[in-house]
C-alpha cells in the first residue's frame, strides 16, 4: 500500500502533466469575441452621438420654425419629428456598416 507521501507525489506528478494540456484550449477563443464586443460598443456609441446631434438639430429646427409665422405649431412639430427620424435612420445605417 502507498504511503501518504507517495500518494501525494503521484497526484502532484499527474497534476503537473495534465494541467498545461487542459489550459491550452480556451486561451485563443476569447480574443475575437472581445474584439467583436468592443466593435459593437463603438458602433453603439457612434450611433448614440448621431441621435443626440439629431435631437439638438430638431430643437433648433422647431425654434426657427416657431420664430417665423409661415407655419402652424403642428407643422413645426412635424418638422421636428422628421428631423429626429432622419437622425435615427442615420444611426441605424452607421450600426449596419
Amino acid at each position: 500500500m502507498l504511503s501518504t507521501t507517495g500518494f501525494r507525489m503521484i497526484a502532484l506528478t499527474l497534476a503537473l502533466a495534465v494541467g498545461p494540456i487542459t489550459a491550452l484550449g480556451p486561451s485563443y477563443a476569447q480574443t475575437p469575441g472581445q474584439e467583436n464586443r468592443q466593435d459593437r460598443r463603438n458602433d453603439r456609441g457612434d450611433a448614440r452621438d448621431t441621435r443626440q446631434d439629431a435631437r439638438q438639430g430638431a430643437r433648433e429646427t422647431k425654434a426657427e420654425c416657431k420664430k417665423g409665422d409661415e407655419k402652424s405649431r403642428a407643422e413645426c412639430r412635424q418638422d421636428k419629428r422628421n428631423t429626429k427620424q432622419e437622425g435615427r435612420q442615420n444611426a441605424r445605417d452607421q450600426k449596419k456598416d
